[in-house]
């Protein structure tokens, strides 16, 4: 279900169309609410809380070709590598029928990371095989060694432990095939939880099969073929026209992950090189000048490395761009065998590749972009598993002593700015960039055994600039009478988020541990603790960094940041050189202009 009929010609590309545009827009529409309609499908439908309150899962369609299609609303980190997964599909399997699923989570075969277990279904329509619907989720436990998703510290693939499923034949005509559902019930620490989440994962592909099998019945074979390559060429067009809106340039960006000690004291760096050809309207990401695999899982799988570059071009271009094989064929990423940033080279684990190095590419590749000038690209996001984004497992003694595992999704990073406007506030991390949901703090206390002490908006940490990064939170919790495994893998304690064109850098994260006399002790930023009852685990996310000047920013502007609290008028005088008047408390204060005006000339005229 593929075509193309784009021509590169003189006068720019152009592409011959015979559907009208309203019919382009009905189908493109028609066919995203088929991947919202399997979204909602699981959404409803999982048990784990990291699916059903985390919102960590993402849906798409692929052609029978093994193009990028539709993703609608799936987050960064997973959808723009359906198309990998779906090609070790047909690779695999010569003898697809209609009634197929296939379950794949290997990450040397496209997928992302073991954790995102990934069901495929080949949608046939009169015996031909026209596209494959994804459901792709986090799971809250893979049966890994130890009781998390994120096992940072792991040596190899086999100390990681992971179930791995390479593109596995799960049903047969519409029929279970239930030795692998024994398979994971052995393994997966609470596998009636895991099994619902399989249910609810399968339900939303069946879900998007029968969709696209009305679609065809509505319009016909032939329509539809139509469509796809009219809507690649359409979307191919809008890119091109991004890229040639840009000055030819060769960026160079480097950033740094936390030290990983031993063997990384001083951190791990992550290179990009971006080239802009106008000219071809092509732009080139480099990641060949990386490091080799590393003994531990911050690898970075295939599709986390394409992904996460592809990523950061996405930010710095209009929003509106739809992200398919159109737009995709004009970025080419470049990668080598046995690099951490890369191509991973079995048995390297890649267990943390949709977080930690790959937060640290998208930051990378959208901040190259601020290199070309005022308005071009962003500012860095805040990064890093916090401790309210951490795996908690134990015993629920309120349920006879049952387990639990999950992964909380209780924090969020702070938003990076962009020229246009300031950080997201409830941005979690640039590789799902806001479209992860928070746990609700009242559920989660609910479905576990855990007290959460605190949770707030950090005050005067956010990446100063004409446009402000976003704070990220504090948060303080612990077991409520039994002990609690909290097992970490965070980013953004030494190396924080950097700001863009004069922006200041967003404050660094933290991770402290306190026992029942209030001590605390400073966490690495990763590890395996036991809280014990009356043990607390307190945390501050990153904040996110700004972009222009900050003695730029609109003075109004400052003085609602003092008034939400996400800053001091302390703050907001000697980092924005506003001047305020008058008291948060009896809702007299505001911006002295007078006062603001002669601050920042005073300190414009001490600069130059």
């Amino acid at each position: 279900m593929t075509g193309r009929e784009i021509k590169d010609e003189h006068s720019g590309l152009r592409s011959e169309r015979k559907l009208s545009p309203m019919l382009l827009s009905v189908l493109a529409n028609r066919f995203e609410g088929v991947v919202r309609e399997m979204s909602n499908t699981l959404l409803r439908a999982a048990r784990s809380a990291v699916i059903n309150s985390g919102r960590d899962f993402s849906c798409g369609i692929t052609t029978a070709e093994n193009e990028m299609f539709v993703t609608a609303e799936g987050l960064p980190a997973h959808c723009s590598g359906l198309h990998l997964q779906t090609k070790s599909m047909t690779e695999l399997h010569s003898d697809l029928a209609e009634g197929d699923a296939y379950l794949h989570n290997d990450p040397y075969m496209g997928n992302t990371h073991p954790a995102d277990h990934t069901v495929l279904i080949p949608v046939f329509w009169q015996r031909e095989h026209v596209f494959t619907v994804c459901a792709k989720s986090h799971q809250a436990d893979i049966g890994n060694s130890l009781p998390t998703t994120y096992h940072a510290a792991a040596h190899d693939i086999y100390e990681e432990g992971a179930l791995i499923f390479p593109c596995v034949r799960i049903q047969r005509n519409g029929q279970t095939l239930e030795d692998i559902i024994r398979m994971c019930r052995s393994r997966i620490r609470v596998p009636d939880q895991w099994y619902g989440d399989f249910l609810a994962t399968l339900g939303a592909a069946r879900t998007g099969e029968r969709r696209l099998q009305d679609v065809f019945r509505k319009y016909g074979a032939a329509t539809i073929r139509q469509f796809v390559g009219e809507w690649f060429a359409y979307s191919e067009e809008r890119m091109v026209h991004a890229v040639r809106s840009l000055p030819a340039a060769c960026l160079e960006q480097i950033t740094y992950h936390d030290p990983l000690p031993p063997s990384l004291p001083e951190g791990i760096p992550v290179k990009a090189h971006v080239e802009i050809d106008p000219d071809a309207a092509m732009v080139r990401i480099d990641l060949r000048d990386n490091i080799d695999c590393m003994d531990n899982g911050l690898n970075l799988s295939q599709a986390t490395a394409i992904v996460n570059a592809v990523t950061g071009v996405f930010n710095a271009f209009p929003s509106d761009i739809p992200r398919n094989e159109g737009s995709l064929r004009r970025i080419d990423v470049l990668l080598r065998e046995n690099c951490a940033v890369g191509l991973p080279r079995f048995p390297h684990s890649c267990s943390c590749a949709t977080t930690n190095i790959a937060e640290r590419l998208v930051n990378t590749v959208q901040s190259a972009f601020a290199q070309l000038g005022p308005g071009y690209g962003l500012a860095q996001g805040g990064l890093g598993m916090g401790a309210g984004i951490s795996l908690i497992s134990g015993n629920d003694p309120r349920y006879g002593d049952a387990p639990y595992v999950n992964q909380m999704i209780l924090g969020t990073n702070g938003g990076p700015a962009s020229p246009e406007s300031d950080g997201w506030l409830t941005y979690l991390t640039t590789v799902v960039a806001g479209l992860c949901y928070r746990d609700s703090v009242e559920v989660d206390e609910l479905k576990f055994p855990i007290h959460i002490r605190e949770l707030r908006v950090s005050k005067d940490v956010a990446g100063v600039g004409k446009m402000r990064g976003a704070p990220g939170l504090d948060l303080i919790y612990g077991p409520r009478d039994t002990p609690m495994r909290v097992v970490f893998a965070a980013d953004g304690q030494r190396y924080p988020a950097e700001g863009a064109q004069g922006g200041g850098n967003g404050a660094p994260g933290e991770l402290f541990h306190i026992d029942p006399e209030g001590k605390e002790m400073r966490l690495p930023n990763v590890g395996d603790l036991v809280l014990q009852p009356g043990h607390w685990l307190r945390g501050r996310d990153a904040a996110g960094g700004g972009y222009g000047d900050p003695l730029e920013r609109d003075p109004n502007s400052v003085l609602d940041d003092v008034l939400e609290g996400y800053e001091s008028a302390t703050r907001a005088r000697e980092a924005y050189g506003v001047v305020l008047r008058g008291k948060r408390d009896d809702e007299s204060l505001s911006v002295d202009h007078e006062g603001t005006r002669l601050e920042r000339r005073n300190r414009q005229s001490s600069m130059s």
